[in-house]
């Protein structure tokens, strides 16, 4: 099998999530106690966060620890965040391996599952940018996002509380996607922020639920086995 390498950190709290469900995908598909190698680079999240060079900054970052992985043996390299893969092309021309992108793994479970219409939900640059919206869009998905004052809310949500295992907003979240269902007929949600599969789990709203972050370590382990 391949060797997957992982650039966590963004926060590390998602981070360990996408190790749990490596853990349990492994287990669901192979032999007991075969895993595939995995390595992870868990970046200092104020330094990305915060960056005083803003998405260069952060892209510096994420090229070094992109770098690191490789050097370490990684054969897969994927970001454990959705909001990064904004600068997902400019990192993957950086490596000489395979990068496996959240956005088209997403995309090709919403597919699967017969889904057109959908509510993306993430951090406020996940939801008012083009990079993520735009790549659904062009695989033929209509994509309907919170207005700008709940992108916001979301946003400090995520940030704030989700980030340390504070789910006292959950319902506000749960409300947000059944309004957007009932007034936008959207028929699935795209948990498009590592922290949302957290708190949001599928059957507590009444539309599909997409876990960006299972979804991502799904494909993962896939290529790694191939």
């Amino acid at each position: 099998m391949k060797r997957i390498g992982i650039i966590g950190g963004m926060t590390p709290k998602s981070t360990c999530y996408y190790y749990r469900k490596y853990i349990e995908i492994s287990r669901e598909k192979f032999e007991k106690h075969v895993y595939p190698e995995l390595i992870i680079y868990s970046i200092n999240f104020r330094r990305f966060f915060e960056n005083p060079e803003g998405w260069e900054g952060r892209k510096k970052i994420l090229i070094n620890a992109a770098k690191a992985l490789e050097r370490a043996g990684a054969e897969i390299i994927a970001m454990s965040a959705n909001t990064p893969h904004k600068v997902f092309p400019d990192v993957q021309k950086e490596v000489n391996v395979p990068m496996v992108s959240i956005i088209e793994a997403v995309a090709e479970e919403i597919k699967r599952r017969g889904i057109k219409r959908v509510l993306l939900l993430g951090t406020k640059t996940t939801m008012s940018s083009d990079f993520y919206v735009n790549a659904l869009r062009e695989e033929g998905f209509e994509v309907v996002v919170p207005s700008e004052e709940e992108q916001e809310r979301l946003n400090s949500i995520i940030f704030n509380e989700l980030a340390f295992e504070n789910f006292r907003n959950k319902p506000w979240i749960v409300e947000l996607i059944e309004r957007y269902a009932r007034e936008e007929k959207v028929e699935g949600v795209i948990l498009g922020c590592t922290e949302l599969p957290l708190a949001i789990k599928a059957g507590d709203v009444s539309i599909e639920v997409f876990d960006t972050a299972e979804i991502h370590m799904r494909k993962l382990i896939e290529l790694a086995s191939e």
